[in-house]
Order: structure tokens, then C-alpha cells, then sequence
């Protein structure tokens, strides 16, 4: 990409797309399009196909998504399928139709068979039974992927797909019931040492292993697959490392400085019993992540007590 190449950031406003404007200026980008949800609702066909007739933006990062942890998930798949597909099929689609040089849409490890083998190699996609409880986020996101491949094969266009593991950082959402693990644990656990509560109840049984990456990471991530990756087969991001949702916890706990009990409702789901992605092809391209989880769990409990408004979702 040049420096001054038009760059539109899809979803600027979360957590994936705000640390990719970041990169981009820190690496000297200086022609970077956003929109507001307000200026530009990305479900509606025709308001995104106005933007890019009259942007004609010559990279695009797909980073907008409808996202939420496993209560949100179970509780309103239609809206998750039904946001997911529109948004990411009317961006594709016009990105495409405007000539966009090259676009780069981001998934999620989800898209994986719940049984999937450990580590999970791009290439086992659509192998098996998805998790049931995210179910219909996934199959939105294998659509669009694919949606990618396809139009790569049949009109040549150069548009690639990355699947970052479990994210966090700065812009997370820290919602009691909306968020993701990692971010919800830190606010319960910041108030129940402000509350001064001898006890914290989480769900499940604190057995599934998973994988975390800061957000900044996969950003540089992305900014160095648009520049140095094309092909059809997508690209995983993580770690490949993992911690039990337990060890987890018992870390965030003492980052956080909570020193009360921790007990496990085993009524409540565990999801997935074990998501490590293979990174081999990542690192063959010659990357990897810097941020250990600890040293991100602190950042991102810094960027939770400066942000009160962020706090209160």
C-alpha cells in the first residue's frame, strides 16, 4: 500500500477497527476514510454503495461486525446471521464493484468445527459440527470469507480473509452480560473488589482452554497481511498459546488486585471445550505477537478504568 492510498476502515469505532487505524498511523498512513454507524449504516445496500461510488477507497478493511459473548449469542442468533451477512455482504460486494485493489475481511476462530483437531489449521474448515452456541455468527462469517474466495476465483479480484483467536485491548466492550470472557471478568472482579464482596461466582467449571491475543498485535497483523499476503485460503492470528478459562480467571483476579473467593457455577455452559489456532502460516510469513497476556490484561484494565462511558455498557 502507499502512504497516501485511500484506506477506508470498516467498524473504526470498535475495538479490531480502532486498533487498526492506530497502526496505520503509526506506519505513516495518511489518507485513512471512516464512517460513523450514524453516517453510514453498513446493513443498508444502498447507503454503502453511495459511499463507495462517491469514495472509490482503493483498500478496504472489513473490521464491522455485530459481536457479543455466549448469553448474546444464544439469545439472538437471527440478529447476529441477520447483521453479519448484510453489513459484510453489502461491503464486499461494493468494494468489489467499485475496484477496490484489495480488501481484507476479518473473521473469527468460531468459523471452526467445535471438535476441530488442536491447533486448528486454516484447512479444517467446514470439516465438522460448528459450537452450537455461536453457530450463527460463525456461518455469517464463512459466508463472507467465502464470499471472498469466490470473487477472487471468478473476477480475479485480490481479497483475503484473516481469523483472529479471542481478542482484547483498548475499545473492548465491557458489558456485565454482552462482553466477551476476558473483558467481563475484569469488570466483575473491579467491582467486586470495590464492593468489597468476599466471593465471585463465574460460569462453568473453569476446564475450556483458550487462546487470547491483544488487539494491537492482530493490527499490525492486518496492516502486514494487506501488504505482503494474497491468496484464498484465510490466515489465522493468535498466539499459539493457550490458558484454562480457570487460569485465566485466577490472572485477571490478581492484575485486578481481588483477593475474595472464586466459585463455579457448573449449571452455566463452558462452550467450546478447546480453541488453540495454528499459527505456523502466519509465522511462516513472518509474523508474530509481542504482547504477553499478562502485560495486555494490564493495559486493558488501564483502558478500563480511563474509560468510564466504556465502563458503564
Amino acid at each position: 500500500m502507499e502512504k497516501n492510498a485511500k484506506i477506508y476502515v470498516a467498524g473504526h469505532r470498535g475495538m479490531v477497527g480502532g486498533a487498526i487505524v492506530r497502526s496505520l498511523q503509526r506506519q505513516g498512513y495518511t489518507n485513512i476514510v471512516t464512517r460513523t454507524h450514524a453516517e453510514l449504516d453498513l446493513c443498508r445496500q444502498d447507503q454503502v454503495e453511495a459511499f463507495f461510488r462517491a469514495e472509490r477507497p482503493e483498500y478496504v478493511f472489513l473490521a464491522a461486525a455485530k459481536v457479543g459473548g455466549i448469553i448474546a449469542n444464544q439469545t439472538a442468533p437471527a440478529d447476529f446471521m441477520y447483521c453479519n451477512m448484510m453489513l459484510e455482504m453489502n461491503v464486499v460486494h461494493a468494494a468489489w464493484q467499485n475496484g477496490c485493489r484489495k480488501l481484507e475481511f476479518l473473521g473469527s476462530s468460531c468459523i471452526y468445527p467445535r471438535l476441530a483437531p488442536q491447533p486448528m489449521p486454516e484447512s479444517c474448515l467446514l470439516t465438522s459440527a460448528l459450537e452450537p452456541t455461536n453457530e450463527a455468527y460463525a456461518l455469517a462469517k464463512i459466508s463472507g470469507l467465502k464470499y471472498c474466495e469466490y470473487l477472487n476465483r471468478q473476477y480475479g479480484t485480490d481479497f483475503i480473509s484473516v481469523m483472529p483467536t479471542n481478542l482484547y485491548g483498548p475499545g473492548d466492550n465491557y458489558h456485565p452480560e454482552h462482553s466477551h470472557v476476558l473483558p467481563a471478568l475484569i469488570r466483575r472482579f473491579h467491582e467486586a473488589k470495590e464492593q468489597g464482596l468476599d466471593e465471585v461466582t463465574c460460569w462453568g467449571d473453569g476446564s475450556p482452554l483458550r487462546e487470547f491475543l491483544y488487539v494491537d498485535d492482530l493490527a499490525d497483523l492486518c496492516v502486514f497481511l494487506m501488504e505482503h499476503y494474497s491468496g484464498n485460503e484465510t490466515v489465522n492470528a493468535g498466539t499459539g498459546k493457550e490458558i484454562s478459562i480457570r487460569g485465566l480467571t485466577e490472572l485477571v483476579a490478581r492484575i485486578v488486585g481481588y483477593h475474595g473467593r472464586i466459585l463455579w457455577d457448573t449449571t452455566r455452559p463452558n462452550g467450546t471445550p478447546r480453541k488453540l489456532l495454528d499459527v505456523s502460516k502466519a509465522t511462516r510469513l513472518g509474523w508474530q505477537a509481542h504482547t504477553s497476556l499478562e502485560e495486555g490484561i494490564r493495559l486493558t484494565y488501564d483502558d478500563f478504568l480511563n474509560n468510564p462511558m466504556r465502563a458503564e455498557r
